[in-house]
């Protein structure tokens, strides 16, 4: 069905569906639409979520039909999954229709000579240098077509909207073939390596920020670094590409290894709130993080902090749910930047209060 229109925004996990609209001519009533294919069962998130909100039966919640184009609106489920819009039991594939994405379609897509592909959000009538902060995905968002990064979880559109009076940044790190990411669950943390962001590229994306610093727009005290897992490594990784260039920076459970431990603690005249949960994939993943903000403050780095996510403050924003296996448990507990970059803690604000000295 080509002529229809997915409307979608970006929730916790990734680019949601919310509503369909299609041609459609005479009457439509809600007992004869559905949808198919909306739930992912091995994915715990889906699968709580669906049990918890009846999504399995209820999914569809309002139909209206004006005799010319019907709307169906229904309950949230990510778009990425191969879903079906169900009439009078036939199927019809809306996806191969346009998708109308909130806050997500106001990001501009760009791509650079030197290889650096990122999508860059504007706000509406700036007036005067503004804050610029730079969002580095995780693993899950790497690719090549400019958009994977943005609809795969809840991070540069959530700071777009948390903040639409600043400058958004979110490049997507293209695949390296030859790149092997090394399981930190499996693995002695000595003389491992977290791959991932290139110091190389990150180098690039510097130079275009220092670029757009010239241009005027951007107030070259308040420009800010911050990502999540693997974009939580590239987050330390910048800082140490480009010390003289942020303000401050919000790694979020950033993948550790001994590149990452040993940059993060030799961060001693930098503004950092290190984030993380009390068990994240790697058992020790907050041992290490925790090792070096502490020692970052025994050499009296003032400016040094570090959260980590308890079970109950998980809970409260549905993340590691009760009625999951324990090793589904650890594995979703890695989600702790939802309630950061909803403002949770005051995290964001603090780095937004940062000024480079």
């Amino acid at each position: 069905m080509k002529e229809a229109v997915v409307y979608a925004r970006i929730g916790d996990y990734g680019q949601e569906v919310h509503a369909i609209e299609f041609p459609w001519k005479g009457e439509l009533e809600k007992e004869r639409v559905g949808i198919t294919g909306m739930i992912l069962e091995k994915d715990a998130k889906e699968r709580t979520h669906a049990d918890l909100s009846g999504i399995r039966e209820n999914v569809v919640q309002n139909v209206t039909c004006d005799g010319k184009k019907a709307r169906v609106e229904v309950m949230p489920f990510l778009y990425e999954r191969d879903f079906r819009l169900l009439i009078d039991g036939k199927e019809y594939d809306v996806k191969k229709g346009k998708v109308k994405t909130e806050t997500l379609d106001d990001f501009e897509f760009c791509e650079t000579e030197n290889g650096v592909s990122y999508r860059y959000y504007s706000p509406k009538d700036a007036t005067g240098p503004r804050p610029l902060i730079l969002f580095l995905h995780g693993m899950g968002g790497t690719g090549t077509d400019n958009s994977l990064h943005m609809t795969e979880c809840f991070g540069a559109t959530a700071i777009a909207e948390l903040y639409p009076w600043c400058y958004v940044m979110a490049p997507q790190l293209h695949p390296d073939p030859n790149a092997k990411f090394p399981d930190i669950r499996k693995v002695q943390f000595k003389g491992v390596n977290t791959g991932g962001w290139d110091l190389t590229y990150l180098a690039k994306i510097c130079d275009i920020i220092r670029a757009k610093i010239k241009e005027g727009n951007i107030d070259p005290k308040r420009v800010y670094v911050t990502g999540l897992s693997m974009g939580g490594a590239g987050t330390i990784k910048c800082i140490n590409v480009a010390p003289d260039l942020f303000a401050a920076c919000v790694p979020i459970c950033p993948s550790m290894g001994e590149d990452t431990y040993n940059m993060l603690r030799t961060m001693t005249h930098t503004k950092v709130w290190a984030v993380c949960s009390y068990v994240d994939h790697g058992i020790f993943r907050h041992k290490y993080i925790t090792d070096a903000i502490m020692e970052l403050k025994d050499v009296g780095n003032k400016d040094a902090r570090l959260t980590i996510y308890g079970p109950d403050e998980l809970a409260d924003y549905g993340i590691g749910d009760t009625v999951v296996t324990q090793a589904e448990r650890i594995a979703w507990n890695h989600w702790c930047w939802v309630p950061v970059y909803k403002g949770d803690k005051g995290i964001m604000y603090w780095m937004m209060n940062q000024y480079k000295d």
